[in-house]
C-alpha cells in the first residue's frame, strides 16, 4: 500500500500531463502564431504600399497644371497609409489568433486576453520588421544618390567640394541671391558656399544677426553688381521665402507624423481586434 501511494505521488509530480487548472503547460504567447501573423502583416503592407505607390507614380505629371494637385495627392497618400495599415495589421492579427494552439481549462477571458496580446505582439513585430526594411531601402537609395552627385560634382572643378557640403535644399535660396543680368559670366561657387553657411545658420535661429546681413548684402552687391540698397531688399526677401518654404515643410511633416499616429494606433488595434476573431474561429473548430 504504501509503495503504490509514493508511486502515485511520484507520477503526479513528474507527470508531462497538464495540471487541473490547465497553467503547467499552456504559455502566454505562442510565439510560432505570432512570428508567422508578424511576416505576413509585413508582406502584406509593403506589397500594398508598392501598389500605392506605383498608382500615384502613374497618375502624377512632372508639368504644372497636369493630373492631380500636390494637395490631392497628400491627401490620397495619407489615406491609403491608413487603409494599408489597418489592412495588412488585421490579416496578420487573424492567423495569428487562427494558428495558436488551444489553450484548455482556461476562463473566456484569460483567452481572450491572450488572443489580443497575441495580436498586439504580431503587429508590433511586423511594424519592426517593415521599418527595418524600409531603413534599409532609404539608407541604400540616399547612398547611391550621394555617390551619383560625388561623381557629378567632382568632375566640375575645384572649388566643387565646397558646394557640395553646401548643397541642400537651400540651395535654390542662395542661387536666387545672385543672379544677376549677365548669367554668363559663371557663378563664384566659394561666394554661393559662404552664403548658404549664413542663410542656414539664419534659418536655425529666430532672426538674422544684423552684422550676418549685412555683410551678405554686400557680398551679393559685389558679386552681382548690383547696388547695395537693392542687396539688402534681396536678401531680405530671399531670407522671408527660406523661412516660409521651411515653416511649411515643419508644418507638413508634422500633420504627416499626427496621421502616422492614427494610423499605427488603428493597426494595432485591428490586429488586437482581429485575433480574437481568429482564436474565437480557431476554438470552436472540431475534430472530424
Amino acid at each position: 500500500m504504501a509503495t503504490n501511494l509514493i508511486s502515485a505521488e511520484f507520477l503526479e509530480a513528474h507527470s508531462d500531463r497538464p495540471r487541473p487548472n490547465g497553467e503547467a503547460h499552456s504559455s502566454g504567447v505562442a510565439w510560432g502564431a505570432v512570428i508567422g501573423g508578424a511576416f505576413v502583416a509585413a508582406a502584406t503592407y509593403l506589397i500594398l504600399l508598392a501598389l500605392g505607390a506605383g498608382f500615384g507614380l502613374s497618375i502624377v505629371s512632372p508639368w504644372s497644371n497636369i493630373g492631380p494637385s500636390a494637395s490631392t495627392m497628400g491627401v490620397a497618400a495619407i489615406v491609403w497609409l491608413v487603409v494599408i495599415e489597418i489592412a495588412a495589421s488585421a490579416m496578420g492579427g487573424y492567423l495569428t489568433g487562427r494558428l495558436r494552439t488551444k489553450w484548455t481549462l482556461l476562463h473566456s477571458d484569460e483567452v481572450h486576453f491572450r488572443d489580443t496580446a497575441n495580436g498586439f505582439l504580431a503587429w508590433a513585430v511586423a511594424m519592426v520588421v517593415s521599418v527595418t526594411f524600409l531603413a534599409s531601402a532609404a539608407a541604400y537609395l540616399a547612398g547611391g544618390a550621394a555617390r551619383l552627385g560625388s561623381e557629378q560634382f567632382g568632375a566640375a572643378g575645384e572649388n566643387t567640394g565646397t558646394v557640395a557640403s553646401v548643397a541642400d535644399s537651400n540651395r535654390y535660396f542662395t542661387d536666387t541671391l545672385f543672379r544677376s543680368d549677365h548669367p554668363g559670366l559663371g557663378a563664384d561657387t566659394s561666394a554661393q558656399a559662404e552664403a548658404g553657411l549664413i542663410l542656414s545658420n539664419a534659418l536655425r535661429q529666430d532672426q538674422i544677426a544684423a552684422a550676418d546681413q549685412n555683410y551678405l548684402a554686400r557680398l551679393v552687391a559685389a558679386k552681382t553688381g548690383i547696388g547695395l540698397p537693392e542687396a539688402e531688399i534681396r536678401v531680405s526677401n530671399v531670407l522671408a521665402d527660406a523661412r516660409k518654404t521651411a515653416d511649411d515643410a515643419r508644418k507638413a511633416t508634422a500633420r504627416f507624423l499626427l496621421w502616422l499616429f492614427l494610423s499605427l494606433l488603428m493597426g494595432a488595434f485591428s490586429a488586437s481586434w482581429a485575433a480574437t476573431i481568429g482564436g474565437r474561429q480557431r476554438d470552436h473548430v472540431k475534430p472530424v
